[in-house]
């Protein structure tokens, strides 16, 4: 049984298919048949970025998809060699590289995705339902299924029998919850508070948007705490997201869309929200604060009973990390289903964590940066990020620095691969040139 259809839900489904003879998922949604938002993924209508770990193993658990997205439109991308990348200010020297990603909106990649799952054998969509609390036995000590919620106001809600029941409802899990209502503790809970708001847009795309690339970024600092990305979608489209923090509100005006967009580093941005034809609205959504509930610290859990994806970890959207760890949660949870099924959570949990601890310590870390997020700043976190800064300024003329930089933000390599000393060394060589940060509207 798997609480929701969203991305993790999706990926949980085609992991645990493999192992049961049935593979039962509820979303409370009603479902659509061809690729839109939904009203339960309110972060559908923004842009999704795909890094490269995540589209590598979506490939290993679907194989054939990166073909088939391109098939339907979806732009592949060399994450290195197609993307103008703006960090600290400073632009990234381009290469070829193997970091491969796809310009492909959230719609469409869950909606490919949905229709792989629902093709598998044993496989269940059930839409329009609500899980509203866990069944256990006699003793409470194990999960054996789920109490739904009925469809329509004739029906009586009805109880649904599970050897393993698999929580991917996102960050608004009731997992909490229903662990206390059967006596169970709540897991401990890190908050970091961020307060992104960010506005997403369509527009068409023109040959001579990007200067013919695929994608334009450029970061929040302190003291200027906005951000914006452009991607190449499907449909000859570009999205464009603009992002503040701590009260940096993004407009859904033109005229105050271009006039943010002109404050950042990469003109790519504001050439395209000031000329390209709209292609929709501008959606607005936003992220108080990244949330990650230490399950793997209880010392007491029920058997029977997992928690993955955004329901564990959900992170500042800006970094693009909930789908691809939601995929190699969805890995792990595989290995773990080809040994022995008993005590899984005994060891997915601790599993789960050591996936998130990579991305969760880039995240944090990186917001950490900012004096207006609360939390401790002890000298590694600081010199970490003093020495990742002097990187960006290197790499503007070395583009071995700005791949290394990109495999870890594509959580290809861990953040520790930045420190080996042949990485150092070209650091402190490179920076010693200290070009200067490009300005807003002036690339370099």
């Amino acid at each position: 049984m798997v609480i929701g259809a969203s991305m993790g839900g999706l990926l949980a489904a085609r992991a645990l298919s493999e192992r049961f003879v049935r593979v039962i998922v509820i979303d409370r949604d009603l479902l659509p048949a061809e690729p839109a938002s939904r009203r339960s993924v309110p972060q559908g209508r923004q842009l999704h970025v795909l890094l490269a770990r995540g589209r590598s193993v979506l490939e290993e658990l679907f194989p054939g998809l990166s073909a088939q997205l391109r098939d339907a439109g979806a732009p592949i991308v060399d994450l290195h060699d197609q993307v103008h990348w703006y960090n600290d200010g400073h632009r990234m020297r381009r290469a070829p590289s193997d970091l491969i990603g796809i310009g492909v909106s959230r719609p469409l990649l869950e909606h490919v995705i949905r229709s792989r799952v629902a093709a598998l054998p044993g496989v269940e969509l059930v839409p329009g339902t609500e899980v509203t609390g866990l069944l256990t036995d006699a003793s409470g000590t194990t999960v054996t299924g789920v109490r739904v919620a009925p469809r329509h106001e004739s029906e009586t809600p009805r109880t649904i029998a599970a050897d393993l029941v698999v929580d991917a409802g996102g960050r608004a899990s009731r997992g909490p919850r229903w662990l206390a209502e059967l006596g169970y503790p709540p897991p401990p809970e890190d908050h970091v508070r961020v307060d992104v708001t960010y506005v997403t847009r369509l527009y068409q795309r023109c040959p001579e948007h990007l200067d013919g690339l695929l994608g334009a970024l450029t970061n929040a600092v302190p003291g200027a705490p906005r951000a914006g990305i452009a991607a190449a979608l499907e449909g000859d489209r570009v999205a464009i997201a603009l992002n503040g923090m701590f009260g940096e509100q993004p407009p859904t005006d033109d005229a105050g869309m271009v006039a943010f967009a002109e404050k950042l580093a990469a003109p790519h941005i504001a050439a395209i929200v000031r000329s390209a034809p709209p292609a929709g609205e501008p959606v607005t959504m936003r992220f108080p604060a990244s949330l990650r509930r230490r399950y793997e610290r209880l010392r007491r859990f029920p058997s029977g009973y997992l928690v993955l994806g955004d329901a564990l970890c959900s992170f500042n959207p800006i970094y693009g990390q909930g789908m691809t760890v939601a995929a190699l949660q969805a890995l792990l949870l595989r290995s773990l289903l080809a040994g022995s099924g008993a005590g899984i959570a005994a060891r997915f949990f601790p599993g789960a964590a050591r996936i998130i601890d990579g991305p969760w310590t880039i995240a944090v870390g990186t917001d950490l940066r900012f004096p207006e997020v609360p939390g401790r700043r002890g000298v590694r976190v600081r010199s970490v990020n003093g020495f990742v800064h002097r990187l960006h300024v290197a790499a503007t003329h070395d583009a071995v620095l700005g791949a290394a930089f990109l495999r870890v933000l594509n959580l290809v390599r861990p953040p520790s691969s930045l420190l080996r000393p042949g990485v150092v060394l070209r650091v402190l060589r490179g920076s010693l040139r200290s070009p200067r940060a490009s300005t807003p509207g002036r690339p370099r």
